[in-house]
C-alpha cells in the first residue's frame, strides 16, 4: 500500500516499451483490416484499466492514514502528467482522476488538502523570512517589492489549481475552488491579525510589507480571472 509508484511505474514502462512493436506491427495489420482502432492506445486503456481495478481495492484500506493517501494521490497525478504528455492517452478514455472523484474518496482528498495547505500557511507567515522579499537586492525583478509568504501563497494556490485541474468534472473541480476561496480568506484574516500589531508603526517595514502583499494576491487573482 504504501508503493503506488510500483505498479503505476511498471504500466508506463510496459506502454513505452511496447509503442514501437504495436505502431510497426499490429497497426499495419489494423489499418489493413480497415479498422479504425489505434493498437498503442488500446493497449493503454487496457493496462489503466487494471490501475482502477487496483486502486479501487486500494484505496479503502488507506483511506484515514493521511500519509499514505496523500502518497498515492501525489503518484497518481504525476502518473496521469506522464500517461497524456508522453503517451498520448485521450482525455475521454477511462482515467485515475474518474476514482479520485468518487464522493469518499474526494471528500478525503479535499480534507487532506486543506489541512496540508493550513499548515503550510502555518510555517510561511512564522518563517523569519516572511515579510522580506526574496527578490530585495535586483531592483528590475522586484517592483511590487512582495513579500515571501505572499509569493510562497499564491505558489501554494497555484499547486493547488494544477492538482486538481484535470478532474472529469466541473462540479469537482468546483469544490476545490471553494477550498482555495476558503484559503485566501484565511489568509486574509491572518494578515488583519498582524496588521493590527503593526498600527502603532504604519510606516513601519511590516506594515508596508503586509500592503504590498495585499496589492501583489488582489494584481494575481486579476490575472487568473481569465483562467476558466
Amino acid at each position: 500500500l504504501n508503493k503506488p509508484e510500483w505498479y503505476l511505474t511498471q504500466v508506463l514502462m510496459w506502454i513505452g516499451n511496447h509503442a514501437k512493436f504495436l505502431d510497426e506491427k499490429i497497426q499495419p495489420i489494423l489499418d489493413k483490416a480497415g479498422s479504425s482502432v489505434n493498437a498503442g492506445l488500446e493497449f493503454s486503456r487496457a493496462l489503466v484499466m487494471l490501475i482502477l481495478e487496483k486502486l479501487a481495492a486500494d484505496i479503502p484500506c488507506l483511506l484515514y492514514d493521511d500519509t499514505l493517501f496523500c502518497h498515492l494521490v501525489d503518484e497518481v497525478l504525476l502518473f496521469e502528467r506522464e500517461l497524456y504528455s508522453v503517451h498520448g492517452y485521450l482525455s475521454s478514455f477511462p482515467s485515475c482522476m474518474h476514482i479520485l472523484s468518487e464522493e469518499s474518496c474526494f471528500q478525503r482528498w479535499l480534507t487532506v488538502e486543506k489541512k496540508f495547505a493550513l499548515q503550510k500557511m502555518d510555517s510561511m507567515l512564522s518563517s523569519e523570512a516572511a515579510w522580506v522579499s526574496q527578490y530585495k537586492d535586483i531592483t528590475d525583478v522586484d517592483e511590487m517589492k512582495v513579500p515571501d509568504c505572499a509569493e510562497t501563497f499564491m505558489t501554494l494556490l497555484l499547486v493547488i489549481t494544477d492538482r486538481y485541474k484535470n478532474l472529469p468534472t466541473a462540479s469537482r473541480k468546483l469544490q476545490f475552488l471553494g477550498l482555495q476561496k476558503e484559503l485566501v480568506d484565511d489568509f486574509r484574516i491572518r494578515l488583519t491579525q498582524v496588521m493590527k500589531e503593526e498600527t502603532r508603526a504604519s510606516l513601519g517595514f511590516r506594515y508596508c510589507a503586509i500592503l504590498n502583499a495585499v496589492n501583489y494576491i488582489a494584481t494575481v487573482l486579476a490575472d487568473w480571472a481569465d483562467n476558466v
